[in-house]
């Protein structure tokens, strides 16, 4: 029997594990600053399968001042970083497999229909929040990697399974893995891809802007200047130069997103009395980068657009718009449609399904451009879950996909790291 058809089989039989594991990590909700519960769940999975732990609080001074660590997060205490290695016997690629442990919050529960950290199992689907997003893509990891012990698999290459918080605000976990030394030929990283494979990532910063008005009596408004009515004249602007953005990207994994590099405004303040004229309004927002450019270009091209708004706006060359940018970012990754991982993962892919796998762009950042720009390793983001429920109420994965995932990512990992023995014939793999 081949390698394939044992893993295949062995899924096939023991997918409920998987089951179970998830239902579990969904049932111990890991909000920010919270993971520490669930982490532990994940440590005593590799425990279980014997891999080599290293299990580490991150914030140490080599993180806080790389001039990368995006993060406004002060304690990490109770909330470790996981790293799980299955040591190879030499000679072949490493591989890493990255998942994060951290989850958005769940929102109103009432928008819910059973409790957000239910972790309920029905129509084929395990419900609650991180169920897509990616405690369902982790399982999916930790299932590829039980079924290869559990065969007796033996490969060259190490395989590097990591489990990180902090990826839901700005990736300080991944980069913590990254300056601990964790490095390898390679990485899968299971965000829900709807089982699409992703070579480019999007990146995005946090931008903050301060527009000055006036102040008079509502009464009077039009001895005043009202900061809210600028503020919309600002967004428009923005609109122009996202438009101009995309019209300028011209990639074709970006041609099923409408908007492959948003710009989204998320929050406007303004005002402290119906009857007064604001006079000042602060407009926060994503910028988002394209895989293509760098976040210093990208900065660029919106200093560029507000410093021509307040060169040309009368109101404006008197009191300037003010541009911060702050909080999270998130770095954007690119890998060759080529490359040699993206071909093991495509043949992975067909083995199990019969066909192709959908190539598309990433519509969201990732951990993947701290381990392409910081640890100059290969990304392929590749998972189970579907995008359109991250982050929603009544969030779920589909079982049958979870399992599949694991599968394909299984035999990518005895393709990538190289099988020690023919499992046929009992001799040395070339």
């Amino acid at each position: 029997m081949t390698h394939e058809q044992k893993i295949h089989q062995w899924l096939k039989q023991n997918g409920m594990r998987g089951i179970k594991l998830l239902q579990r990590l969904v049932q111990e909700p890991s909000r920010r600053e919270q993971e520490g519960k669930a982490q532990a769940i994940i440590l005593e999975k590799c425990r279980e399968l014997g891999l080599s732990i290293d299990l580490w609080e991150i914030g140490d001074d080599s993180l806080r001042n790389h001039p990368n660590f995006y993060c406004d997060r002060t304690d990490f205490k109770g909330n470790p970083n996981l790293v799980a290695v299955l040591k190879g016997a030499g000679g072949g690629k490493s591989l890493i497999l990255n998942g994060h442990i951290d989850v958005v919050p769940e929102g109103n529960p009432n928008d819910w229909e059973d409790d957000p950290f239910s972790g309920t199992v029905k129509d084929g689907k395990v419900y609650g929040r991180g169920a897509t997003d990616m405690k369902g893509g982790t399982v999916s990891l930790l299932l590829a990697l039980e079924t290869i012990i559990s065969l007796g698999i033996k490969l060259k290459g190490d395989v590097i399974f990591q489990s990180v918080i902090e990826e839901e605000s700005g990736g300080a976990g991944t980069l913590a893995s990254v300056l601990r030394g964790y490095h390898a030929d390679g990485a899968i990283i299971p965000e829900p891809t709807n089982m699409k494979l992703f070579p480019l990532q999007q990146g995005s910063m946090w931008f903050r802007l301060t527009v000055k008005g006036k102040s008079a009596h509502g009464g009077t408004r039009y001895e005043g200047v009202s900061a809210i009515e600028l503020a919309l004249e600002v967004v428009n602007q923005i609109k122009l130069l996202e438009q101009k953005r995309n019209d300028s990207l011209n990639h074709p994994l970006y041609e099923n997103l409408p908007i492959p590099i948003p710009i989204n405004i998320g929050k406007i303040e303004s005002g402290a009395w119906p009857s007064s004229v604001p006079d000042k309004a602060i407009i926060e927002g994503r910028f988002g980068i394209a895989p293509t450019e760098t976040m210093e270009s990208a900065q660029t091209a919106m200093e560029d657009c507000i410093a021509r708004l307040n060169a040309e706006h009368d109101w404006f060359q008197k009191k300037p718009i003010e541009i911060e940018w702050f909080g999270a970012r998130w770095l954007p990754g690119k890998l060759d449609l080529n490359h040699s991982l993206m071909e093991t993962i495509t043949d992975s892919f067909i083995k199990v399904k019969g066909e192709p796998p959908l190539v598309e762009a990433s519509p969201w950042g990732t951990d993947g451009g701290y381990l392409s720009n910081i640890g100059g390793i290969p990304v392929v983001v590749f998972g189970p879950g579907t995008t359109e429920v991250a982050h929603d109420a009544n969030e779920y994965i589909e079982i049958e996909k979870m399992i599949e995932a694991a599968e394909i990512i299984a035999l990518s990992i005895v393709g990538w790291c190289g099988p020690m023995r023919d499992n046929i014939h009992g001799k040395e793999a070339d």
